[in-house]
């Protein structure tokens, strides 16, 4: 069972990315998967929500109208599209699955985003 996140780097201001949390050895489906983000020296922010069971999706205010999530139910994976970036939305992006059946929580190791000039 794991999560593994992939697509950070470093982008200019303005600028795009796609992240990717690829699930291995359990299937999305019937979960809640959080995106969360983390910058230096800050507390963990939520930042966007996708519940696959009816794919209803949240946003944190910081990011609606710039961040997209979604999920390929064919390849287990969920993205978060990630357009215009700042500044502030420099961090370490984690997802995160919350079993609906299970209660169950299973969580990845991260992605560093850096947007910088």
């Amino acid at each position: 069972v794991q999560l593994v996140e992939s697509g950070g780097a470093l982008v200019q201001p303005g600028g795009s990315l796609r992240l990717s949390c690829a699930a291995s050895g359990f299937s999305l489906g019937h979960h809640s998967i959080v995106w969360f983000r983390q910058a230096p020296g800050k507390g963990r922010e939520g930042v966007s929500c996708i519940v696959t069971t009816d794919n209803s999706t949240y946003y944190a205010d910081s990011v609606k109208g710039r961040f997209t999530i979604s999920m390929d139910t064919g390849k287990n994976i969920v993205y978060l599209q990630m357009t215009n970036l700042k500044p502030e939305d420099t961090a370490v992006y984690y997802c995160s699955a919350f079993s609906l059946r299970t209660g169950r929580t299973s969580w990845g190791q991260g992605t560093q985003v850096t947007v910088s000039s």
